[in-house]
């Protein structure tokens, strides 16, 4: 059969280098650090203190007081950005069948905050179940999809996908193959997460995945350098629209670019580590090249999974010289986990923004916080270190992976009729 075309024409965002996608993206051009001591609650206690938080968040400036109230914050993030994409996509009741508008939705844990505070609410009191009636509802993490759809009125396709870290990418793929299918003219897609909270750093702290650099946070976050020693966790929600073409020109919808193509493979080999050659990596980004219909030498820019692990960062580069051979060293690399952390569940759909935006605007955003060589890597990569480099960018992959051996590539390129 015929596939149709799919072009994004709307894009939200809220991250802990800013509220909206313009101060995201100013935030990564200037290669902003985004993180701090946490705030949220009193992490003194804690192996790791610092966090990228979103910046000064009342949710009450964005939506209803009663309406935040009842939902996670995770859910919060989703409806705010939800709200700046579909105005900047221009989607109205009246230039859209909204039974054909969907919503494909990702989280990796959902409402972790609101899960802790009822267990503690519940553990601190005499064993009468007391519970919240909104507590099931605001923590089950497909009701940022179904929030999405009430709000906007969207008919169309809706559910959640949860693959850990590679979640909103797998989204985002999911919302790709239902418009070129034809199943729906218009897909709300991306993810958010909220789990700085004493469960979620505490139990990334057992894990022993954290960064413990508690003496210099700002540096923490610093992928491919010899003494990274951990991700640092961070939060936040991406909004891709995504809408077939002939819908978008038909409504005369502003076009970023074009979904290429996307993959989605397993490592098969261990619950939290990567393979060590990076074999699941290789395999996603054949795949996503494959279904692109692309050869390696179409891509300019990588913005890889890149968390500032010990062996994740290597087995990524493994992967990438496998795949890309010669044309690695062309390659622009960067990770821009090195400015916002890890969102989990919510970095596929956040750094698909920034290829988005890199292959609209020709901007690298950098890889910052490199300081020492790592002697494992090989140094004719250009990991796009310290800021942020002009090129054209006719094509960007975006790679996540997540725990379970999950691994989701998508591949975004310049929109030409």
């Amino acid at each position: 059969m015929d596939l149709k075309r799919v072009v994004v024409t709307g894009l939200g965002a809220l991250t802990p280098l800013g509220k909206t996608v313009a101060e995201y993206w100013q935030g990564l051009s200037d290669g902003v650090n985004g993180c701090d001591f946490i705030k949220q609650f009193d992490a003194t206690k804690f192996k790791t203190r610092f966090a990228c938080e979103v910046k000064d968040f009342d949710p009450t400036l964005y939506l209803d007081r009663k309406e935040a109230r009842k939902i996670d914050r995770f859910t919060q993030f989703a409806l705010i950005a939800s709200d700046e994409a579909v105005k900047d996509a221009g989607i109205s009741m009246e230039n859209v069948d909204v039974d054909r508008v969907g919503v494909i939705f990702a989280s990796g844990i959902g409402g972790l905050i609101t899960f802790q505070e009822e267990v503690i609410n519940f553990a601190s009191g005499d064993g009468t179940p007391r519970f919240n009636p909104f507590f099931i509802p605001k923590m089950i993490l497909d009701i940022a999809a179904g929030q999405i759809s009430i709000r906007h009125g969207f008919r169309g396709p809706n559910y959640a996908v949860v693959s850990a870290c590679a979640s909103s990418t797998n989204a985002v793929i999911d919302a790709f193959d239902n418009i070129r299918l034809g199943r729906a003219d218009i897909i709300i897609s991306g993810g958010s997460e909220a789990v700085i909270s004493a469960a979620g750093v505490g139990g990334f702290n057992a894990m022993k995945a954290l960064s413990e650099r508690n003496d210099d946070p700002k540096s923490a976050s610093r992928p491919f350098d010899k003494d990274r020693d951990g991700f640092v966790v961070g939060e936040g929600a991406g909004i891709i629209i995504l809408e077939s073409l002939e819908h978008a020109l038909a409504r005369n919808a502003k076009i970023y670019c074009e979904i290429a193509g996307g993959g989605a493979t397993a490592d098969a080999h261990h619950i939290t580590a990567p393979h060590p050659e990076g074999l699941g990596a290789q395999n996603v980004m054949r795949t996503a090249l494959k279904d692109a219909g692309m050869q390696p030498a179409d891509i300019d820019y990588i913005n890889v999974h890149g968390t500032s692990t010990p062996l994740g960062d290597i087995a990524e580069t493994k992967a990438i010289l496998n795949v890309f051979g010669n044309h690695a060293y062309d390659l622009n690399i960067s990770s821009t986990k090195s400015m916002t952390g890890h969102s989990l569940g919510a970095a596929g759909a956040i750094e698909l923004l920034a290829c988005i935006l890199a292959v609209t605007r020709d901007i690298i955003p950098p890889t910052i916080n490199h300081f020492t060589d790592d002697p494992a890597l090989d140094p004719k990569l250009n990991f796009t270190f310290s800021k942020a480099q002009h090129r054209t960018v006719n094509a960007a992959l975006s790679n996540t992976f997540g725990f379970g051996g999950h691994n989701a590539s998508v591949i975004v390129k310049k929109y030409k009729p």
